[in-house]
């Protein structure tokens, strides 16, 4: 039986937030100098239990156990996003340290830009092999517009290679994560054995109207671009809930208003939509209803409406014996206070599931709070979560 040292696994937990320490969370953006030091800080552990690490062209960092196989990965992300949680991704690559220090034969990977500072999940999809050079040439950072391969160099990784995962050397790939949400806290709940990750449609829905004087123009003459975009939104609000699944959820997470002035009726009104299920199914129906809103929307406004896919993930299920294995050990080690439960959150277990079998561990988020300074974990509840892991990795490996 493997044995974790779960007093470590929190001490590392708690040197890692120190970098880029920010209130009681962590600012650590991809490739800001405090993300490429907790990189460094990495590898450098990574020695520490044994493992063999290197770092690739887009700040992937892999640890690679050095005896024989069959091996797991284990892992998640480093940096963060701004201002936000010490335990997001970073809770999993150091689960990895845990298991490799324990003895487990286990490669740790901490993938690059998980949280979409220049890309969708850019880091995972390239160990897999599903991101070209032209990808990286026109990444741009989300909201400076700074150029991917500026930042790289910056950082210190241009020139260097992209790695590419094997899946032929893996039994498959745990990722632990918090749950960022409430269910298990809301349940009394201390674990989650994750069933699936949700798969996302996304969306642009565009109104165009016409751009005129706020008090010149009668009622009656206008075309306002926002008027048509809140009556796309209050149907969806209305209609959805009629086709949606139990934790079907949907957001309106960008509404760019043209030109955004308070003396000119707004000419153009552009949302970014997005819906999330685990079943593709549900998703298809979604994506009818919200197609009937928009026709229904164009037909009787004064402006017209459109609507244009983005993009769409599929769902991921978790490989039926890493689950179990999962719902085992939990039921170990905490009998009564675990549930399954689908992971409404994306993570870059949803891209490694495409080229080996995988699966995730949730523990409980206090308040359901992530992606803010404050985001925390109770250090009981990160102990069991990294006992349970633990004894999961054990008992699939030797199945």
């Amino acid at each position: 039986m493997a044995e974790v040292d779960t007093a470590r696994f929190l001490a590392d937990l708690h040197e890692l937030r120190k970098i880029g320490e920010f209130r009681t969370g962590v600012h650590r953006p991809t490739y800001t100098p405090q993300d490429m030091e907790s990189r460094r800080w990495l590898m450098s552990r990574m020695a520490e239990v044994g493992l063999e690490p290197s770092i690739d062209g887009l700040g992937n960092v892999l640890g690679r156990h050095p005896g024989e196989g069959p091996r797991l990965l284990v892992g998640s992300h480093i940096e963060t996003q701004n201002e936000a949680g010490w335990l997001d991704g970073a809770l999993g690559v150091v689960a990895g340290l845990a298991l490799a220090r324990a003895g487990l034969p286990v490669d740790v990977v901490a993938f690059a830009d998980e949280e979409g500072h220049f890309g969708s999940f850019l880091g995972s999809r390239s160990l897999i092999g599903a991101l070209d050079e032209g990808e990286i040439d026109a990444a741009r950072h989300v909201l400076t517009g700074q150029p991917l391969r500026e930042a790289l160099a910056e950082a210190g990784l241009a020139g260097l290679p992209r790695l590419r995962l094997d899946p032929a050397r893996y039994k498959g790939f745990f990722e632990l994560h918090i749950e960022q949400g409430t269910q298990l806290e809301r349940a009394g709940l201390r674990s989650g054995v994750v069933s699936g990750i949700v798969g996302v449609s996304l969306w642009r829905i565009t109104c165009i109207g016409k751009q005129d004087h706020t008090g010149g123009t009668t009622m009656a003459e206008r075309k306002d671009a926002t008027v048509a975009a809140m009556r796309v939104l209050s149907l969806i609000d209305e209609r959805f809930p009629m086709v949606a699944a139990e934790r079907t959820v949907w957001t309106c997470g960008r509404l760019a208003i043209e030109p955004n002035a308070p003396h000119i009726i707004p000419g153009r009104a552009e949302m970014i939509f997005q819906f999330r299920d685990i079943d593709e199914a549900v998703l298809d129906r979604m994506g009818e209803c919200l197609k009937a809103i928009v026709q229904e929307v164009d037909r009787r406004d004064a402006c017209s409406v459109s609507l244009e896919p983005v993009s769409r993930s599929a769902a991921a299920i978790s490989a039926a014996p890493m689950r179990a294995a999962l719902e085992t050990a939990a039921t170990k080690h905490a009998n009564g206070q675990w549930q399954p439960m689908p992971s409404g959150a994306i993570h870059d277990a949803q891209h490694v599931a495409r080229i080996m079998p995988a699966a995730m561990l949730f523990t409980p988020s206090i308040g359901g709070i992530s992606h803010h300074w404050s985001e925390d974990t109770k250090e009981e509840d990160l102990a069991l979560a990294i006992r349970i892991l633990a004894d999961a990795a054990e008992s699939y490996l030797s199945a």
